[in-house]
């Protein structure tokens, strides 16, 4: 169902700010020598005010990314100065050595979103909005329809 109160969802769930980015390393030795900055990086963002969860992924060869969410673009912006990712972030940019690609994204969440049962703020119910979200070019999204099976009541909350 529609909210704009994330107060009873995971911690990503209450996140405005995300970084998305990951870099190509060079080799094994690169990924390597990588974890000794890595380790400590991440120690120190988990204590940071404003962190609220992260995930690392791998993409073949040699490819680790990162997804981070943090309560406000602020936070996600200290964190970027922090110590040990300036190191890292040095480290990565010395020409082609240790790392041959990389990218950075950073999003900011919309105010409204949708949440249902118990990490609904309103009340644990379970249930379908009415509408779909509108697309840019609508004034108004168009019904949700459901199945026969599970044809929507009247009174069916959704709104």
């Amino acid at each position: 169902m529609r909210t704009t109160d994330f107060s009873k969802a995971p911690p990503q769930g209450q996140a405005t700010a995300m970084f998305v980015g990951a870099t190509r390393y060079r080799g094994p030795l690169s990924i390597v020598t990588l974890t000794f900055t890595w380790f400590r990086m991440v120690r120190d963002m988990k204590r940071m005010r404003g962190y609220c969860w992260h995930t690392i992924y791998w993409e073949f060869p040699f490819t680790l990314g990162t997804l981070a969410f943090f309560t406000d673009r602020d936070a996600l912006l200290r964190f970027a100065r922090s110590r040990h990712h300036r190191k890292l972030m040095r480290w990565v940019t010395d020409g082609t050595r240790n790392a041959t690609g990389g990218y950075i994204r950073l999003y900011n969440a919309e105010p409204g979103g949708y949440t249902n049962g118990v990490w609904r703020a309103e009340g644990d119910g379970m249930a379908h909005i009415r509408t779909f979200t509108p697309l840019s070019t609508e004034d108004e999204g168009p019904a949700v329809v459901r199945s026969a099976a599970g044809a929507t009541r009247e009174g069916d909350p959704g709104a």
